[in-house]
Order: C-alpha cells, then structure tokens, then sequence
C-alpha cells in the first residue's frame, strides 16, 4: 500500500472486519452526450464583468467536456472568431446570436435565441 491510499477512500471511517476489502472506485461515471435533436440550447447575449464587451453565450449542453470542446471549437471556426469553453458553456467572442443558432439548427440541434 503506497503512502498516500488512505486519500482514495472516501466514505470509508474504520472497519472492525480483519477481512474487509476496501475497493476503490478510481472508474468515473462517463456522462453521456445526448443526441442533438434532444439537446435543448438556448444563445444569448452577455456584457456583464467584461468590461463593456460582447459576448455570445451557448448554454444547456448535456454531455461529455470533450464533445463540448468540439461543439465550441467548430462555432468558433465558422464565425472567425475567438473564445472558450468554460463551466458548461460555451462563449464566443461578439454579437453572432442569429449566425449561431442557424449553425446549431443546421447541425440537428434543438436551439433558440434567448435575451
């Protein structure tokens, strides 16, 4: 047993049973991506904390951080522009509410401007 196991076990206090097998469980639940036509996404416009700036906000994703990552990654290519993905979300750099949401009808996504 390495220095640091104890760490690992949580939930786990103390076990009279000289027998007791503890038994990690170092496997994560993989979240699963919904298809896109059941993926609810609403677009909206955002200014606040940034310092007078606009940007556009895709929130409402159900799935997995890497197709997240992918989703961000392709808006950000077909407006030209830059931005991230961030706690769920996905923000992109400007005023492309419309351009967005006909990019994510197109892909099958079930998506509506908001604010």
């Amino acid at each position: 047993m390495g220095k640091n196991d104890w760490k690992k076990r949580d939930g786990v206090v103390f076990s009279t049973n000289p027998d007791f097998k503890y038994s990690s469980s170092d496997q994560e639940d993989e979240v699963q991506t919904l298809p896109p036509s059941k993926q609810r996404l609403v677009v909206a416009i955002d200014r606040s904390g940034r310092a007078g700036k606009q940007v556009t906000l895709v929130k409402g994703f159900a799935g997995s951080d890497d197709d997240l990552s992918a989703l961000g990654k392709k808006l950000k290519t077909k407006c030209g522009v830059g931005g991230s993905v961030k706690e769920g979300e996905i923000i992109i750099q400007g005023d492309f509410r419309d351009k967005i949401v006909a990019l994510l009808q197109q892909e099958g996504y079930n998506a509506k401007r908001g604010n």
